[in-house]
């Protein structure tokens, strides 16, 4: 059967667990025999991802995703390894038990606009995302809440489009939202706690579910902006 799609964007499977940092070197040692790391990483296969995420004074993303709900959305702004040529809006939206992604990209100057509060121009711009996050800031007063920074590790396998990450490192700005400052200050939320990813799309191989088990692992609903809003 095939994933259903979301405004042209194929449906994906999402498994989410926490691990210790001695579990994550043991399944590494076990992946990196049968999966390909990411080419697009730096020389010791991982890379910095920093996001801001958007959230309203109730916490209505924060709630939804505590939850569990099944239907929600989420918009964050993304980076990588300081790149700030580099920007994309990203919404992330769980329908059911699959998860879809849309994406554009954004300028400096736009996200810092958008920081500010000047919206009014995101109205008739020619990126559907763009109006989309546009008339959930003006129903919701979503605005950019916190910055998160972690290191990513990925190791692909092209059988079912298999993606497993492991996320380290976690950093929170506790609500500053100030996404471009290279010296923005960071609180470690998690430490010796890494988050491991597993994303598919129809079907996730045998092989791939052998390798995955191991010891002291925990499956876990925790996002990274979760954790990072333990902090306020």
């Amino acid at each position: 059967m095939k994933a259903m799609s979301l405004n042209g964007v194929k449906g994906r499977r999402e498994l989410k667990h926490e691990m210790t940092s001695l579990d994550c070197y043991l399944l590494r040692n076990k992946l990196k025999h049968f999966m390909k790391p990411d080419p697009h990483a730096k020389i010791n296969g991982k890379y910095l991802i920093r996001s801001v995420y958007f959230d309203n004074l109730d916490n209505k993303v924060l709630s939804q995703k505590k939850e569990g709900l099944l239907d929600r959305d989420k918009f964050r702004v993304r980076l990588y390894d300081y790149n700030m040529d580099y920007l994309n809006l990203e919404k992330k939206s769980k329908r059911d038990n699959l998860t879809f992604k849309q994406k554009c990209r954004l300028t400096t100057e736009e996200y810092e606009r958008i920081r500010i509060g000047d919206i009014e121009w995101m109205e008739h711009d020619t990126r559907s995302l763009i109006k989309d996050l546009y008339v959930q800031m003006k129903l919701y007063q979503l605005k950019p809440m916190t910055v998160v920074d972690y290191q990513r590790e990925v190791f692909i396998y092209k059988y079912g489009n298999v993606r497993v990450t492991f996320d380290s490192c976690i950093k929170t700005s506790v609500r500053n939202n100030d996404l471009l400052n290279p010296d923005l200050a960071m609180v470690e939320t998690t430490p010796n706690v890494v988050v491991l990813e597993v994303k598919f799309d129809e079907y996730l191989p045998d092989i791939i579910k052998q390798l995955l088990q191991v010891i002291d692992r925990r499956k876990g609903g925790y996002s990274k902006y979760q954790y990072s809003r333990m902090f306020g």
